[in-house]
């Protein structure tokens, strides 16, 4: 039995996708077939209630010197984390010399607001290459991992810091009690650490099976995190509903007693507990749910293919990863995906060696139908992309369930 790497709890397995690649490893032609493969299966403790990985994938593999996502990528992302910067700037960082660490700062869009308001600030990523994008923005970047040991040096010269944020970013850390010594170590007495990340009810309302995969180490609740936060010497005292990604959750965490504890809190965690969230049979329906789901996807895919009919990937996203892996789609399926990052251009999909090709091949012409693996954000992609849709053009969705629209 896996013990839970937060409580020491047992883990309940109820999910196994298999061998899968490293989600980011978009390797060239040249390199294909030298992917890090790995065991991909989660789990939940039935002690505190995280959901997480039951194999933890060397964090040198997924976050390295050519790690491809970029925050600023997304219009709605950017607009995102800018207005939280202003709302930061106007709260937490409004005080005499605020002091602000992001951790997992990638190409610094947060803190490129944060640092034209002139307010001290320090991104920590251990990409060299997105925290140069991050420089040339003004942003000051320490390129490494946040943890004990970095924390009590960044203390040491920076001094305690009013705000810890980390988006999308905590749950891809296994060493997660590292992280909490470091927050304690870098904290100010009355500071907040702040977590963005996708919320678990939202992924299980959604049938969001692809938000499994290896950078996602844990998938958190409410209720999880307030255990979590407990556990390390830290109480929950807010949490914030958020659109992004899907459906995330801000959670805001502070020392014991410095805050008081939002009624937010309480109401999620009965939200939580009367979905099931806490107990293992919840999940074991899930993975039931994730084999229909994968079997009718292929089974669409592979019925467009014989009617003759093109289709093509639209977002080399590292969730993809999960899907086109775990159900078997291969080039045979999909023949390419068009993403707009440019380091995944020109390189393939990690296992499957699907290949990635430029946004502006898309139009190349359109397809008869597109797979969204980025429907995170459908919403905006579906209106940037009106033309496929009047050449007649179809999209084709996996959450909630397998449907073309």
């Amino acid at each position: 039995m896996v013990q839970c790497r937060i409580c020491g709890g047992s883990v309940d397995e109820f999910f196994d996708f298999g061998r899968q690649p490293v989600s980011d490893s978009f390797v060239t032609p040249q390199t294909a077939g030298s992917e890090f493969f790995f065991r991909l299966a989660a789990g939940i403790c039935t002690e505190c209630t995280m959901v997480q990985l039951t194999e933890e994938v060397p964090r040198e593999q997924m976050f390295h010197e050519d790690y491809p996502y970029r925050s600023a990528g997304s219009a709605v992302m950017h607009e995102h984390f800018e207005k939280y910067a202003h709302q930061l700037l106007q709260s937490e960082l409004s005080g005499d010399d605020p002091f602000i660490v992001e951790i997992g700062s990638n190409d610094g869009t947060m803190l490129k607001t944060i640092g034209k308001a002139g307010v001290r600030h320090l991104g920590v990523d251990p990409s060299a290459q997105v925290g140069e994008f991050a420089k040339e923005e003004g942003v000051r970047v320490r390129t490494d991992f946040f943890e004990e040991r970095s924390a009590r040096e960044i203390a040491a010269a920076d001094g305690p810091a009013d705000v810890i944020f980390s988006a999308n970013t905590t749950s891809h850390i296994a060493y997660i009690d590292s992280v909490f010594r470091g927050a304690d170590a870098v904290l100010a007495p009355d500071g907040v650490f702040v977590i963005e990340d996708r919320y678990l009810a939202s992924i299980m309302a959604q049938n969001a099976f692809d938000q499994i995969y290896d950078e996602h180490y844990y998938l958190l609740s409410v209720t999880s995190v307030r255990n979590m936060a407990a556990r390390f010497g830290f109480e929950l005292v807010d949490v914030e509903p958020l659109s992004v990604h899907g459906g995330s959750m801000r959670y805001t965490i502070a020392r014991p007693g410095r805050r008081t504890v939002s009624g937010a809190v309480t109401e999620h965690v009965e939200s939580e507990r009367a979905a099931g969230l806490a107990r293992p049979e919840t999940y074991h329906r899930f993975a039931r749910q994730v084999k229909e789901s994968c079997a009718k996807l292929v089974e669409l895919l592979t019925e467009l293919r014989e009617q003759g009919h093109s289709v093509v990937g639209y977002g080399a996203t590292a969730k993809s990863a999960t899907v086109i892996n775990y159900c078997g789609i291969g080039p045979d399926l999909v023949p390419f995906i068009c993403d707009s990052t440019p380091a995944k251009q020109g390189r393939l999909a990690p296992g499957t060696h699907i290949p990635v090709r430029p946004s502006a091949e898309f139009s190349k012409p359109y397809p008869d139908y597109a797979l969204l693996f980025a429907w995170n954000h459908a919403e905006e992609i579906m209106a940037k992309e009106q033309e496929f849709r009047a050449a007649g053009g179809k999209w084709i969705l996996y959450v909630p369930d397998v449907h073309v629209v």
